[in-house]
């Protein structure tokens, strides 16, 4: 592998029609196999791939840094998180289960938890791997088959996931991958023999398949975008609270959309605060991302790189100033000179009505707004129609609870941020979508109860 910053890496045909109807029909064959493997012979599959991913993990994080820019100290993370996830719900996969329910006469009652299909997975281009790991591990582990169309900026190690899934067993064409853009999407939308949907990315983009996935009575998961508050108390440890507000911000290039990058301060340590985030963001080792030592890579494409510095131009003609970075970076390394980088922005003297503090930007960019009262942040902090994630540091656990209680977020941090555990479900309210990955939760999206009910005497007639 050698990085190629500005140029093609690889060239995919878009799947169209046609393409995409083989692979669902392709993963419909292999759903009536796997879906009658009991839950143990399942798990025993799933293992191995967990097995494989861990065993060829710096390879497959190499292949994910070209792919996405990510420094491959993030990459190797996300990796872990892959196979952990696997492994999470192979263990689940054996405990699926119904009720049984003692009914009058000695009749009784029973549910089955079933699976629902051929199920669609799209994923987002900041975490091509993590995201698949993330759709196919409950789905597979409830017994569904899934096609899965990666992002067309990152189409490349999603593509290893599947060979994988063979690899240790699984049927083949189990876990199909369709390369495209809109058009490819908008063919597994509307298929007949998809049984569901399961999106990350842009708000827009996931109002439309909602409405696609409405037209065939589909269910939807939608994991979409976030303009989350970081609120920091005077009493937070003030090195962890910086360490926080740096996590919040600057992981992938600030390309995660559930990044706390509304940061609210409490007055009184405004300063002091501030003056400490700039001083380490402006250390934020950025350059290669093969590189041991290198924290921050390049963003995704030239127009991606273009919107971010519009938001940014924009925020200092609104009032804004830009405390440090939010320029172009240059890498002494003739060979990255075409590379997509930027220095990670600190933004200063904000305001709550400036686009850049409302809308969500996806790169590394900052926001920082002084508060005075708990009534008031947590007021200001809701003022969005986001609802991805929030924050809280502060030494006072009674507060850092009561705060979180009023946040009108999906996923919630104390005294941390970017933490994303499998065990633990992911997801938003409000217009950042609705559903949940990861945890027990996701196994409720990936399934379908039947209830039966067993008459042991005579049948009741009215008539």
């Amino acid at each position: 592998f050698k990085m190629c910053p500005g140029r093609v890496l690889c060239k995919l045909p878009c799947s169209g029609e046609k393409e995409v109807d083989l692979a669902v029909q392709s993963a419909k064959a292999a759903f009536k196999i796997w879906s009658q493997m009991s839950g143990m012979e399942r798990c025993r599959v799933m293992l191995e791939a967990a097995r494989i991913i861990r065993e060829q993990r710096d390879e497959i994080a190499t292949m994910e840094t070209i792919n996405n820019g990510k420094s491959i100290f993030e990459a190797r993370v996300d990796i872990d998180i892959s196979w952990q996830c696997l492994e999470y719900y192979a263990g689940l996969a054996g405990s699926l289960a119904g009720e049984h329910i003692q009914l009058p006469g000695g009749s009784f009652g029973y549910t089955r938890r079933e699976p629902l299909g051929v199920c669609v997975g799209i994923g987002a281009w900041n975490y091509p791997f993590q995201i698949a790991c993330w759709k196919s591990g409950p789905a597979l582990a409830c017994g569904n088959a899934m096609v899965f169309k990666p992002s067309p900026f990152t189409p490349i190690s999603v593509v290893r996931l599947a060979e994988i899934f063979t690899e240790a067993g699984m049927p083949k064409g189990l876990f199909n991958v369709v390369q495209g853009g809109a058009a490819t999407g908008q063919f597994l939308c509307h298929h007949p023999d998809v049984a569901k949907i399961s999106f990350t990315g842009s708000v827009p983009t996931g109002m439309k398949i909602m409405e696609m996935a409405a037209k065939g009575i589909k269910p939807v998961t939608l994991e979409l975008g976030g303009k989350s508050p970081l609120i920091i108390f005077s009493d937070a440890d003030l090195e962890n609270a910086v360490k926080g507000a740096l996590m919040a911000n600057f992981l992938t290039q600030g390309e995660v959309c559930c990044n706390g990058t509304r940061v609210f301060v409490e007055r009184k340590i405004l300063d002091t605060f501030t003056k400490e985030v700039v001083k380490r963001t402006q250390k934020i080792k950025i350059g290669d991302p093969l590189l041991e030592d290198t924290r921050m890579g390049a963003l995704i494409n030239r127009p991606h790189l273009n919107r971010v510095q519009g938001f940014i131009k924009q925020a200092k003609e609104q009032g804004a100033e830009v405390l440090c970075g939010g320029d172009l970076y240059v890498p002494d390394d003739p060979k990255l000179k075409n590379g997509y980088y930027m220095r990670p922005c600190v933004l200063g003297n904000c305001k709550d009505d400036m686009t850049c503090v409302k809308e969500e930007i996806f790169g590394p960019v900052m926001a920082i707004l002084p508060f005075d009262t708990e009534e008031e942040v947590v007021e200001r902090a809701n003022a969005t129609k986001f609802g991805l994630a929030g924050g809280v540091f502060t030494r006072d656990i009674q507060k850092a609870h009561r705060v979180v209680a009023a946040l009108k977020a999906g996923m919630c941090f104390i005294n941390n941020y970017n933490i994303s555990p499998v065990e633990l479900p992911f997801g938003g309210y409000k217009s950042s979508g609705f559903g949940r990955e990861n945890g027990r939760a996701a196994i409720e999206y990936y399934s379908q109860l039947k209830t039966v009910c067993v008459e042991m005497g005579d049948v009741e007639s009215v008539f």
